[in-house]
């Protein structure tokens, strides 16, 4: 058996709080505040949703904690604020998760998935209320701000499809993405206004998310996938031309392309 010891919650709950300690902790730790951290917190959830995409259960383990952490550095500074503790945090989604399926710890029933997903939201409606917030009968309503934008270009579109706001297949999207396309195209050849560009280049991403929703397909699953590709077929271009004994800065861009389409075909021979 072994003798490692084995760290509860509580335990790093104390280790959070001796890491902010002002006068014993990390000077590092002691200095962040809500808006220091908050990125770190995007970025380790983006590495949990890595971690899962490779396959790599240890990696997961590890980058669960991080996010785990992150959790609990957040909870500190609230505390040390007199805001709230990792005790209400936990209440709070316990107690959120528990209202959120009464088919599950109550008495309500479903006849399918959409039925419940309408109930959810129909849940959801009624929490803002009890809150306070403004009444919104929009069918857009509660899509946090908060989010990544090609999360929220998804959000939306899909809450749009539930009024019925939806093209039919994926072959009137492909349509507008062309469409979108030749007007980023009309717009370097006739003038490059910096802020048009970014309406209709905004324009052609959002459709671009839609089509990938039509195909079913996770956008920030297929861009992982294809950031990945192009780092494997770059770092292989690196490594050709370093073995060739003339590295890929001093190439031109034809004999760059050629090692690329040279990485390609050792990446996938069918290619």
């Amino acid at each position: 058996m072994s003798t490692t010891t084995r760290h509860s919650l509580d335990d790093l709950l104390a280790i959070m709080a001796r890491l902010r300690d002002p006068q014993d902790g990390c000077p590092w730790d002691v200095k962040q505040d809500f808006d220091s951290i908050a990125p770190y917190t995007i970025e380790e959830a983006y590495e949990v949703a890595d971690a899962i995409d490779r396959k790599d259960w240890h990696d997961l383990r590890d980058e669960l904690g991080d996010l785990l952490l992150q959790v609990v550095f957040h909870a500190q500074m609230a505390k040390e604020a007199g805001l709230f503790d990792f005790a209400d945090v936990a209440h709070a989604i316990s107690d959120k998760m528990v209202r959120r399926h009464p088919h599950v710890f109550g008495d309500e029933s479903y006849d399918d998935l959409d039925a419940q997903k309408q109930a959810w939201e129909d849940i959801k409606s009624a929490e803002r209320a009890a809150k306070g917030e403004q009444h919104d009968d929009s069918a857009l309503a509660g899509v946090s701000r908060g989010l990544p934008e090609w999360k929220r270009a998804l959000k939306l579109q899909e809450r749009a499809a539930r009024v019925g706001f939806d093209w039919p297949d994926e072959q009137p999207v492909l349509d507008k993405l062309l469409e979108e396309v030749d007007e980023v195209r009309a717009e370097f050849a006739h003038g490059r206004d910096p802020e048009r560009l970014q309406d209709e280049i905004g324009d052609a991403l959002f459709v671009l998310v839609n089509l990938a929703r039509h195909a079913d397909v996770d956008f920030s699953k297929a861009l992982r996938h294809a950031n990945a590709k192009f780092e494997r077929r770059f770092r292989r271009m690196e490594q050709i031309a370093s073995d060739e004994g003339q590295p890929l800065a001093e190439r031109g861009l034809a004999a760059q392309e050629a090692l690329w389409q040279l990485a390609k075909r050792g990446d996938d021979p069918l290619r």
